[in-house]
Formats: C-alpha cells, sequence, structure tokens
C-alpha cells in the first residue's frame, strides 16, 4: 500500500437544482482494488449540465465530473503494475470487469443496473476534485503515454470514446453515407470516428459556423448550417433521396432526433449518442409503420483500460487531433465561471480544460 494522504481538498460540488459550490472534502483514503489519483486536468462535461439543471437526479454533497486525467497518488491493497507519480487515465464509465454485464460485453452497464459503468458524478465522487479515487483500479487505470500531454488525451476518457462509439455502434462500413447532427464535442469526435470507420462521404449539421468548420477540419466532406437550408430535404437530394446509410444523433433533442430517422435509407441504422431530458417520440412516417428495418441504436461512452489504451494510441498515431476541441482553460477555482460559460455556449466555447 502506498502513503495515505491526510487533510482537506478542493471539489465541485452539487448543491441544489441551478446550484453548484466549491467546497472543501477530506482527501480519499484508497481501500482495497481502488487507487488514489491527483487530478492534474479534468472537464466540464453537457452531462454535468443536465446535472445541473436538474434534469439528471444526484445527491447533494456529491462531487461532480468524470473525465480525469491525473497521477497516482496512493493505492490500495490488491492495485499492482503501478507506481505513485505514474500518469494515467480512467474512462468516465468504470466497469468492475467481472460481473455479467461485464464479461457479456456491456460494460457500461456493469452489474446489470441500467447506467451502472456511470460511476463518477453520478453515485460516487467525481474528478472535478484535487483528488478522485478510481474503483476497480485494475479494470480501469490507463497508463498515458509519455509522448502525449494531458490536454492530448483529455477527450479519451468520455469524449472521444462516446463519439467513436456512436461511429462504431453504427456499424459504420466502408464507402457508407455518413450524417451527423450537432457537431459539438461529441459529434465532432463522431465526424472523426465516421471518417476512421471508412465512410466516404460524411455529411454534417449544426448551427454553428465555426463548428462546422472545424468538422471539415476533422473529417467532414460537407457540412450543412440550419440557418441557410432545410437540413433533411438538404441531405435528401445530396444522396438522391436514397437517404444515408447511418445517421447519428449527437445533441439530445426530439427534432434531431427525429431529422435523423427521416434522412435514413430503409434499412439504415440510426445511432443515438444524445443525452434526452424529455420523452421521445417516432413520427409514424418516418418509421414507416415500423416496417422500414431501421435499427436504431444507443450508446453509453465505454470505458475500462483497454479502451483508454486504445483511444490513446490512435492520439498517438496522429490520425486524430482533438487539441483544438479545448478553447478555454480554467483553474479549479474558477470553476463555476467555467460552468456558467460552458452551460450558455458563449464565446465559441467546445470543451474547457480544468487544472486544479
Amino acid at each position: 500500500m502506498s502513503e495515505q494522504f491526510t487533510g482537506s481538498m478542493q471539489a465541485l460540488t452539487f448543491t441544489a437544482p441551478g446550484k453548484i459550490s466549491l467546497t472543501k472534502k477530506p482527501i480519499p483514503k484508497p481501500g482495497y482494488g481502488e487507487a488514489l489519483i491527483r487530478i492534474t486536468t479534468t472537464t466540464i462535461c453537457g452531462t454535468d449540465v443536465h446535472i445541473l439543471r436538474g434534469e439528471y437526479p444526484v445527491k447533494p454533497g456529491l462531487t461532480l465530473g468524470h473525465e480525469p486525467v491525473g497521477t497516482i497518488a496512493a493505492m490500495g491493497p490488491g492495485v499492482s503494475g503501478f507506481t505513485t507519480g505514474q500518469r494515467v487515465i480512467a474512462g468516465a464509465i468504470t466497469p468492475c470487469g467481472q460481473c455479467h454485464s461485464c464479461l457479456g460485453g456491456h460494460s457500461s452497464q456493469c452489474r446489470g443496473k441500467p447506467m451502472g459503468g456511470w460511476r463518477f458524478g453520478n453515485t460516487i465522487d467525481g474528478t472535478q476534485a484535487e483528488y478522485a479515487l478510481i474503483p476497480d483500479a485494475m479494470a480501469n487505470l490507463a497508463p498515458i503515454p509519455d509522448q502525449l500531454s494531458d490536454e492530448e488525451v483529455l477527450m479519451c476518457p468520455d469524449i472521444m470514446s462516446t463519439g467513436f462509439g456512436g461511429a462504431e455502434n453504427g456499424n459504420i462500413q466502408i464507402g457508407d453515407t455518413v450524417v451527423v447532427f450537432a457537431q459539438g464535442p461529441i459529434g465532432l469526435c463522431a465526424t472523426a470516428g465516421a471518417r476512421l470507420r471508412g465512410a466516404s462521404k460524411i455529411i454534417v449539421v449544426d448551427a454553428v459556423e465555426s463548428r462546422l468548420i472545424m468538422a471539415r477540419n476533422i473529417g467532414a466532406d460537407i457540412t450543412l448550417n440550419i440557418k441557410n437550408s432545410n437540413p433533411v430535404e438538404e441531405i435528401l437530394r445530396l444522396t438522391e433521396n436514397r437517404g444515408a446509410d447511418v445517421a447519428i444523433e449527437a445533441l439530445g433533442s426530439q427534432q434531431t432526433f427525429e431529422s435523423c430517422l427521416r434522412v435514413l435509407k430503409p434499412g439504415g441504422t440510426l445511432s443515438s449518442l444524445g443525452v434526452y431530458s424529455k420523452p421521445l417520440t417516432i413520427p409514424l412516417d418516418a418509421f414507416n409503420a415500423g416496417l422500414g428495418e431501421h435499427k436504431i441504436v444507443t450508446t453509453l461512452c465505454p470505458g475500462g483500460s483497454e479502451r483508454m489504451r486504445r483511444l490513446m494510441s490512435i492520439v498517438a498515431s496522429g490520425r486524430v487531433n482533438f487539441k483544438p476541441l479545448v478553447t478555454h482553460r480554467f483553474k479549479l477555482g474558477q470553476i463555476i465561471d467555467a460552468y456558467e460559460l460552458f452551460a450558455s455556449q458563449r464565446d465559441g466555447v467546445l470543451k474547457v480544460a480544468i487544472t486544479p
């Protein structure tokens, strides 16, 4: 067992819907199978904003955040193969790696619970703090290659894994036409993932021109600004009314979900990545009364150490560069200001880097 830390740390906690606060908490001590990491960089996710607004319930006093980059500070019994001071990441989803869900290939639904693998900032204290406990560390910690900076791997724990997961679960084939609705951080990663999967035509949709420019830099072939045209009509025109093989929904709204369905070819796949805060309805005509042989698949950010290793290997290869997604930087003491900026989507913000 490594040296145990004592004292207190700063942590961003959920207080009530619409209210978060930077508070002092005891530095946690790692138990069996756990590791304590000192957070060197983390970030804010759209899901954190859903929690702040009361659209997804968590307990008051919970530390928020689920995207850790840091160094190992201490290890509990049962953790081996790592050293204190070693640079590591863990996924936003931290599966146990041993239950029937994990062994059956659905580790995000760990222990047979819906979203059971999502623990950081949901059922246990998260990563927007000076220190964080990593559960089931042997299944979740992944060493960061020396040549990669914190910001180069910051997208791996969630945004990159989620966006790529949407492309993977959409089963994109070489030569496919793929549409991605919304080019926020997850949508941009889905666009890059579609390119890596072999799509020959990638059409992306957004209302922010700067995001469409970035989408072109990251792999999009055609960009559509919803302020200038009806994207459904334009996509059908661009595909000669054939429709897209795969449509990826990366916003979490009824309108974009329905638009994805309307641009699909018969037998196409709708890959949903959005977090929905209201009930969804499926339009009867777009769904061909249930007889169009469409597939609707959802993805919860794949996690685990091997997933993180693979994502970092893609970054190290130079095939993707997500550093430009980090548009703003804040210290942990400024994190409430960072939330306000990120939630309001001002000043061209995509992702913020938080450094304790």
